[in-house]
């Protein structure tokens, strides 16, 4: 008691005095006056103590004092944390967000949250810090990385030479957990990739994908399109929480965006688009949307 508060000291002394009370009752060598003035002492305490813990809790704020401790325990070593091997902010606070966008900006590796599981980005504006994403998973060079942009208005001003089946398809699966494959051009650099073109993608194909994640929309929104692969060690399994990012790949890491568990415990379904209109679309990766649900889309979308 002595710990948290006077108030709180102060009625557990009544209480070791009222069991003195009750003690000496059953031996019927109570005084009277004794018994009063404990009663009242110990009533008084409670009411006090009760409503300013009401008032206190109410309002946010010490209308009422219950007093400081009369120590604090000090914390052992062993109980203390130590601190996180990167900056790790919260999702859900603007500075935050504009924390991790900066360090992107800059030429930063940062893990993130998307739709699916989380992800390490980096812009495309910095070729070095793709590079740097291939150094942190041990990723085969030959593994192509995808590009995540914010909607799919950002692809239409960029005028690339899209078919209107594909376009029509992309407008039934974006945003959400299916990526598409389509020719790579020059009108990727209208995109906002930049100096990043050689980095992403095969060198005839990328993988375009729109999140429905509202952090990263807003992310993707302060830094331009970004550089995305799953956040672990090439061949692991997916991180799902930013808590398996921080402790795979922390240590090697500018930044790390808290989010929580990841809305998948799988990465996104991966079709191939660029013969949409000669054969059809094929399934590189089965994720977390089913190959009978994106076949089906197509075939509306087709059909259409």
């Amino acid at each position: 008691a002595s710990s948290f508060n006077v108030v709180l000291l102060c009625m557990t002394l009544a209480m070791e005095l009222l069991t003195i009370c009750f003690l000496l009752f059953t031996l019927e060598n109570l005084p009277l006056p004794f018994e009063i003035v404990m009663l009242s002492i110990f009533s008084i305490i409670c009411f006090y103590g009760a409503t300013a813990s009401l008032a206190n809790s109410m309002f946010g704020k010490d209308l009422m004092m219950m007093g400081p401790p009369l120590f604090t325990a000090e914390t052992s070593k062993k109980d203390t944390e130590d601190p996180p091997p990167c900056v790790c902010p919260k999702s859900h606070c603007t500075s935050g967000l504009r924390t991790i966008a900066d360090l992107l900006n800059r030429g930063a590796v940062c893990g993130v949250p998307t739709d699916t599981v989380y992800a390490l980005a980096a812009s495309c504006k910095h070729p070095q810090a793709i590079e740097k994403v291939y150094r942190i998973k041990d990723r085969p060079q030959e593994k192509p990385i995808c590009i995540f942009i914010s909607n799919l208005d950002q692809l239409r001003a960029a005028a690339p030479p899209i078919s209107p089946l594909l376009w029509e398809f992309m407008e039934n699966v974006y945003p959400g957990g299916i990526g598409c494959i389509i020719k790579k051009g020059e009108w990727l650099k209208k995109l906002g990739v930049g100096a990043g073109y050689s980095r992403v993608g095969t060198q005839d194909s990328i993988m375009i994908r729109v999140p429905d994640l509202t952090v990263l929309v807003h992310l993707i929104d302060m830094t331009g399109p970004l550089a995305i692969t799953s956040a672990n060690p090439s061949g692991e399994v997916d991180s799902t929480h930013h808590d398996m990012v921080i402790s795979r790949l922390g240590h090697k890491l500018e930044g790390v965006l808290c989010d929580g568990e990841s809305d998948e415990v799988v990465a996104s379904t991966v079709v191939n688009c660029t013969k949409i209109d000669e054969s059809g679309i094929t399934i590189v990766r089965e994720g977390c949307i089913p190959v009978g649900k994106v076949m089906q889309i197509f075939e509306s979308v087709k059909n259409r």
